[in-house]
Order: structure tokens, then C-alpha cells, then sequence
């Protein structure tokens, strides 16, 4: 299984936000410059973690991001489960676009299906709280 690099930029500013105290806010030209990401990239990223209610976003001259949320009250599980785009591991999962010969006897997918549905479970038992335990050590990194 590999997440796009929008669930992982996702998962990257709400870790970044995270770190910062309660009340600060952070822009998309910092993110962009902490992690080497295009603004481009982020503007989207930032525009649909807003949509979902992942962030607060402020409009204006003083205006910014930040969590819109406390970080133990984002399941990680869930994050991606909204960012990924589909969970198509094989053809045969894609049913439009299935054109395997043997899939109607496979059973093949049938074990990939069992273990996505692990990966995501494991992935939901995980807030963002999980893994900012320590917010000095990732601010020390972001201001290299």
C-alpha cells in the first residue's frame, strides 16, 4: 500500500500545525518552505483540510491556519481515509476498469481486500496526538 503525496502532505501540515501552541497561525509559504513542498501542492491540500474541518483557516491581513481540532480528536485512520483518492491496490478492485481474466475465480482479492482493511484498521487505533509527543523536537526541525 502507498499514499499519494496528498494524504502525505495532508498528514505533514496537520503534524506541522500541530506543534505550534494553541492560539498561532501558520501560512502556506511557511509550510511550503519547512517541508520543500510547492505552495501550489499546498494550497489544495490546505483548501480541503479546511473543507473536511480538519482546520481553521482566517482570511485577511493577520489571518492564517491553524487546527481547527485538538490533536487527539484526529484519527489518523480517518484522515486518509478522506485524502487517498481510492483504495484501487489491484484492477480487479476497480470494477469499471476490471479487465483480468481470472478475476472471477481469484481469490486473490479477496486477501488484499483483508489486508487493506487491516492496514486501515491499525491506522485508525492513531490520533495526530499519537505523533507530536514531543513538539519541541519537530519545531527544532522545522526552523533548520
Amino acid at each position: 500500500m502507498r499514499l499519494t503525496n496528498y494524504t502525505d502532505y495532508s498528514l505533514r501540515v496537520l503534524i506541522y500545525l500541530a506543534t505550534k501552541p494553541n492560539e498561532e497561525l501558520s501560512n502556506i509559504k511557511e509550510i511550503a518552505d519547512v517541508y520543500g513542498i510547492s505552495k501550489n501542492h499546498l494550497m489544495k491540500v490546505i483548501y480541503d483540510l479546511g473543507r473536511l474541518g480538519y482546520i481553521e483557516t482566517i482570511r485577511g491581513r493577520n489571518g492564517g491556519i491553524r487546527l481547527n481540532k485538538r490533536p487527539e480528536d484526529i484519527n489518523i485512520g480517518e484522515v486518509i481515509l478522506q485524502t487517498e483518492e481510492d483504495f484501487h491496490l489491484v484492477e480487479c478492485f476497480h470494477p469499471e476498469k476490471n479487465s483480468c481474466v481470472i478475476s472471477p475465480v481469484c481469490s486473490l482479492k479477496h486477501a488484499l481486500n483483508k489486508a487493506l482493511d487491516a492496514y486501515i484498521s491499525v491506522l485508525k487505533e492513531y490520533t495526530l496526538a499519537d505523533f507530536i509527543r514531543n513538539p519541541d523536537a519537530y519545531r527544532e526541525l522545522f526552523e533548520k
